[in-house]
C-alpha cells in the first residue's frame, strides 16, 4: 500500500486536481481497494449530535449564570436586559461563525480561520493556549457544576461541604477520562448523558 502524496489546497478547501496511483480502501465500502476514496466512517447519530450541540452551546453555564446575574443587577428587569444582550451578542457571535465555515471550507474550525486569516504563528499559539488554559479552565467549572447538582439533592437543609463537591468531580472527572480509551462507544453517550 503506497503513501497519497500531499496536494496542496486552494483557498476554497478543494484539492488541485493531481495524480494518485493507490489509494486506501474505504471502511465498510463495497469497492475492492484501490477503487474507493478513503473516507470516515460516520459514527454521530442524530441523538449524539443533538447532544453535542446542546451540551457545547448550553452547557452547565445556563444553571451557574442567573444566579450571580440576578445578584449583581438588583432586579429581575435588569437582568432580563442583561441576558438580552448576552443573547443578541452571542448570536452575532454565531452569525460570524457561520460566515467563517461558509467563506472557508477546510475543517479544523478556530485553527483554520486564524491560519487562513492571520498565518500560521497565531494558529499555532491560539492551538496551545486552547489545549494548556482554555479547556482545562472549562472542564474544571463544568465538572464542580455536575459535583455541585450531583451532591445538591442530599444536603437540601444544609450547605453542601467544599470537599465533598472536590471529591465528586475528581471521581467524576477519573470516570470519564477513564472511560474514554477503554470503550470508544459508551464513552459518547456517557458523556452526553452528563453533560445533558
Amino acid at each position: 500500500m503506497g503513501r497519497k502524496p500531499v496536494v496542496s489546497t486552494t483557498s476554497d478547501g478543494g484539492y488541485l486536481p493531481g495524480t494518485v496511483n493507490e489509494r486506501l480502501p474505504s471502511l465498510g465500502g463495497k469497492e475492492p481497494p484501490g477503487h474507493g476514496a478513503v473516507v470516515l466512517k460516520k459514527k454521530i447519530t442524530l441523538l449524539r449530535g443533538i447532544s453535542i450541540i446542546i451540551g457545547t452551546i448550553i452547557g452547565s453555564g445556563i444553571f451557574i449564570s442567573p444566579k450571580g446575574v440576578l445578584q449583581n443587577t438588583g432586579s429581575v428587569g435588569m437582568s432580563l436586559i442583561v441576558w438580552t444582550v448576552c443573547g443578541v451578542l452571542s448570536l452575532f457571535g454565531a452569525m460570524s461563525y457561520a460566515e467563517l465555515g461558509t467563506s472557508i471550507k477546510k475543517s479544523g474550525g478556530h485553527y483554520t480561520y486564524i491560519l487562513e486569516v492571520f498565518g500560521p504563528l497565531p494558529a499555532f499559539v491560539r492551538v496551545w493556549v486552547e489545549l494548556l488554559v482554555i479547556r482545562p479552565a472549562a472542564t474544571a467549572v463544568i465538572s464542580l457544576a455536575f459535583g455541585r447538582y450531583i451532591l445538591e439533592p442530599f444536603f437540601i437543609h444544609c450547605e453542601i461541604p467544599e470537599l465533598a463537591i472536590k471529591l465528586i468531580t475528581a471521581v467524576g472527572l477519573m470516570d470519564l477520562s477513564g472511560s474514554d480509551p477503554i470503550v470508544s462507544t459508551g464513552a459518547p453517550a456517557l458523556d452526553s448523558f452528563l453533560s445533558n
